[in-house]
């Protein structure tokens, strides 16, 4: 007869550190044959069932405390998918998206609450003034706005897209390209959203007048021509976009820009991918805290992914599968916090180093506070630690907990822009 385990009364799901307690005594019970009355005695355990059994039991666990906390879960493994993903009526629910987001740029609301704006217009004839429709008029409202997409749709901006506060930018369900021209820049706003773009082949723009809300247009000079240019921004998150081949960065940070989360993103065939801090010299960039989890570094990358100065730096759960130089580097004594990352070596034996420190001798890197923790290097891939490893530092560095190395591929199996239908799940 199998034992009955007795669990504490509670109203709806039991407590997980209640459950927790139990977990290994009772994986260990039902492995080690106790429950089979024809067994003439009990079967030594086998970890790694014990381990399995855990890992299930605590996986149903979690799933029944989201739903008891009203929260969707899809059981992915991947906490931002999980919250909203399986909602069939996700396209009724847009705004739900804003509840999702996790690591260091999880208060960013972009347009949560506010209206939806429908960009009907592809075109982007007057920078200075945009028609009613147009992406460009809809990011320069001073209001919040949730922005959608009416159709699939080609954007080629004549200047940079200069976006305001308190802005969403949904591409879920159409196929939205920001590509051929400049792209968008988040200078000295805050609480922005972009998610689910193909953004591309993005250029210079500049020596040009630009409006960036409905009282005001200003001299832009050249611009860099990032995919996403964030200067001076603040509670920013860029989810589920694709982005490659840009003139200079596919996302760069700098210029005391804080709260920050880079997830979800599929980036491929581009030199110097993110650049998080402005230069060596700029010390107003030592408060700057950016994640960066769940994204695909796939073919063609070379380096910066990322490339970071002064600041707080969460690297967790991203799946490298192509560099040619390295795959995360910095200088000025960055703190990187590398978590759960798959990292797998191209075939070039001098290519092997996931790391790179810059711009000082080992007399002085080797004290920056850079550690791997439970990545999982393949193909000789190797990462070069460095720093006492102070606890306070990566207290500042840490912005949500790390799965196993090993579930990066399902975590991350769905970077890039999804492809959502109305009335059914995404």
């Amino acid at each position: 007869m199998m034992m009955m385990m007795r669990m504490p009364a509670a109203a709806g799901v039991p407590s997980l550190s209640v459950m927790t307690t139990l977990l290994v005594h009772l994986a260990s019970f039902l492995v080690s044959g106790a429950v089979s009355s024809n067994s003439p005695s009990p079967v030594h355990e086998d970890p790694a069932a014990v381990s399995v059994v855990v890992h299930e039991v605590e996986r149903s666990l979690l799933n029944a405390s989201r739903r008891n906390l009203g929260y969707l879960s899809c059981g992915s493994g991947n906490p931002i998918d999980d919250c909203w993903r399986c909602d069939p009526n996700w396209e009724k629910n847009r705004q739900r998206l804003a509840d999702c987001a996790i690591g260091f740029g999880k208060n960013a609301i972009g347009g949560k609450n506010g209206r939806i704006y429908v960009v009907t217009d592809a075109g982007d004839d007057d920078p200075v003034n945009p028609k009613p429709g147009t992406l460009r008029y809809g990011v320069i409202q001073t209001e919040p706005l949730w922005i959608i997409f009416a159709r699939d749709m080609v954007i080629t901006l004549k200047e940079e897209l200069i976006m305001n506060s308190y802005k969403t930018l949904d591409g879920r369900g159409s196929s939205v390209h920001i590509a051929n021209g400049p792209c968008i820049t988040i200078q000295y706003v805050s609480n922005v959203i972009i998610h689910g773009l193909h953004i591309h082949d993005c250029k210079s723009g500049g020596n040009a007048y630009v409006r960036d809300s409905p009282e005001h247009f200003g001299w832009r000079t050249v611009s860099d021509g990032d995919g996403v240019s964030i200067f001076g921004g603040s509670h920013v998150w860029v989810d589920h976009c694709s982005l490659s081949n840009c003139n200079d960065g596919l996302i760069d940070a700098i210029h005391g820009s804080t709260a920050i989360t880079i997830s979800n993103n599929y980036m491929t065939h581009h030199d110097k991918v993110m650049l998080l801090g402005h230069s060596d010299s700029y010390v107003q960039d030592k408060n700057m805290q950016v994640t960066i989890a769940f994204n695909h570094f796939g073919e063609g990358l070379i380096q910066r992914m990322p490339r970071c100065r002064h600041g707080y730096f969460h690297v967790v759960n991203n799946d490298y599968t192509h560099w040619e130089m390295y795959a995360i580097g910095g200088s000025a004594e960055p703190t990187i916090n590398s978590q759960g990352n798959r990292f797998l070596a191209p075939d070039d034996r001098f290519s092997k180093e996931v790391t790179k420190h810059e711009d000082a001798p080992q007399s002085e890197w080797t004290k920056w506070n850079w550690r791997s923790e439970g990545d999982l290097l393949l193909n000789g891939a190797f990462f070069t630690p460095s720093g006492a490893g102070a606890s306070s530092s990566y207290a500042k560095a840490s912005s949500l907990g790390a799965r196993p190395s090993t579930l990066v591929g399902p975590i991350t199996l769905a970077a890039g822009p999804l492809s959502c239908k109305k009335n059914s799940r995404c």
